[in-house]
């Protein structure tokens, strides 16, 4: 594979709780032979899609992220679900919504910047998949996972709304199982593994989470799995916070990615040199 530099946006859940994710994925990355380049000075992008229709000033750090990828002439690459889903519904509001792309352009002109969604945003599942190519990956593999059967769990940010995020088949996605495949493990298909497990309503009613997270583990242990692999840090967290009395574990399939690639303990390291400085 020819090397590659992407923008990278990492946003704020992996900078502190989430600091795994991304040290495994830019330790396989250039394993792999693309670079992650993080741009300049980002800011959140909220977490959260906003769904009001004139609620443009939450989109602005987004909008912010997207120029300066454009700016650097590259595609925009994310590892978390939900910087993912919001980076991609601005971009697509910037290309399709006279509204916001006036309003937002408006706000920002002061900063010097104009911006009509000409960036691409792609996960880094994406890259594997349509860049790197899932041959190119098992060809990498250092230290097949064989004998692991592996759950994926896509929650729903990777994939919804289909027809702006484009990631995969909403009901039946495959790149998960697809790159369990590519590092030798074996994936489990399980009825839940694309169902909400109802982070977002854990302030509004505890029981929710808790009933969606066990239902979610209980269909993936019934149906074989040994460990589910997510993209997710709230997915993660609401997982195992209410997994109750499955043994399931549940991890960042960047980890394994390192694991499989011989580079885990370099992302290891990275973890602990950067917790140091």
């Amino acid at each position: 594979m020819e090397n590659t530099t992407y923008s990278y946006f990492p946003g704020c859940t992996l900078k502190n709780k989430a600091k795994d994710l991304d040290a495994y994925a830019r330790a396989s990355a250039e394993a792999l032979g693309f670079s992650l380049e993080e741009i300049p000075e980002w800011q959140c992008c909220g977490g959260v899609y906003p769904t009001a229709a004139d609620e443009v000033a939450q989109k602005l750090s987004s909008v912010r992220a997207l120029a300066a990828a454009r700016d650097a002439g590259r595609e925009l690459v994310t590892l978390c679900s939900a910087c993912y889903n919001v980076l991609k519904q601005v971009n697509a509001d910037m290309q399709n919504n006279e509204f916001v792309s006036f309003k937002a352009n408006n706000y920002l002109k002061k900063d010097g910047i104009e911006y009509h969604g000409e960036a691409n945003v792609v996960h880094f599942l994406e890259v594997l998949r349509d860049k790197v190519g899932w041959a190119n990956v098992k060809a990498a593999v250092k230290n097949p996972l064989a004998g692991k059967k592996i759950g994926a769990y896509y929650g729903c940010l990777l994939l919804r709304p289909a027809n702006v995020l484009k990631f995969d088949d909403p009901e039946n996605p495959q790149i998960l199982e697809d790159f369990i495949k590519a590092i030798g493990a074996t994936p489990v298909i399980y009825a839940q593994r694309n169902e909400c497990c109802g982070a977002y309503t854990m302030f509004d009613d505890k029981s929710i989470p808790q009933e969606r997270a066990q239902k979610i583990l209980a269909n993936a242990t019934d149906m074989g799995a040994e460990l589910l692999v997510t993209s997710c840090p709230l997915c993660k967290y609401n997982l195992i916070k209410n997994k109750g009395e499955s043994g399931l574990d549940v991890i960042y399939f960047s980890e394994l990615l390192a694991e499989a690639l011989g580079v885990k303990e370099k992302a290891l390291k990275m973890i602990k040199e950067e917790k140091i400085a």
